[in-house]
């Protein structure tokens, strides 16, 4: 057996269509919609919970700029992971960087909330609430990704 290394009618992912007439590879309006509502319910709950919290302003900042961060960070990730699946240039320092960022925004998040003198369960929630904004910035993406790529293929 050869490997599937030349793109062809036959082998090609973005051109075979189930039988109803949709490609399998495109996310579904309800999965899109899903990520968007984790994406937006995630980072709404952290910041009204930053603005509700009795916390000095500067570590409202802290956090507030911690979730920023994140949220960057993990796109970058997910972004220089999926260019270098595809093949495209990516540098070594970037890529690396891109998974710093992220593992330090992880870090920075657990180092505050660890230190700060506030309940356990708002650590638990801005904890929680991190972690959800950052999984759904991750699937965001991969959606937004590929439907340009599967919409730019059909087309």
């Amino acid at each position: 057996m050869e490997p599937l290394q030349h793109k062809t009618d036959e082998n090609s992912t973005f051109t075979k269509l189930t039988e109803n007439g949709r490609n399998p590879f495109k996310p579904t309006a309800a999965f899109i919609g899903a990520s968007w509502f984790a994406l937006l319910s995630g980072t709404v709950a952290y910041c009204i919970g930053l603005w509700n919290a009795s916390m000095q302003l500067n570590e409202k900042g802290y956090y507030f700029t911690i979730l920023l961060f994140g949220l960057f960070a993990v796109i970058s990730v997910q972004k220089s992971v999926r260019d270098r699946a595809e093949g495209l240039a990516v540098t070594d320092l970037y890529y690396g960087l891109s998974w710093f960022a992220t593992i330090a925004s992880m870090i920075l998040l657990t180092i505050g909330l660890w230190n700060a003198g506030i309940a356990r369960s708002e650590k638990g929630f801005y904890a929680m609430a991190f972690c959800l904004s950052i999984f759904s910035a991750i699937a965001v993406q991969k959606n937004t990704r590929d439907a340009k790529l599967i919409g730019d293929k059909e087309l």
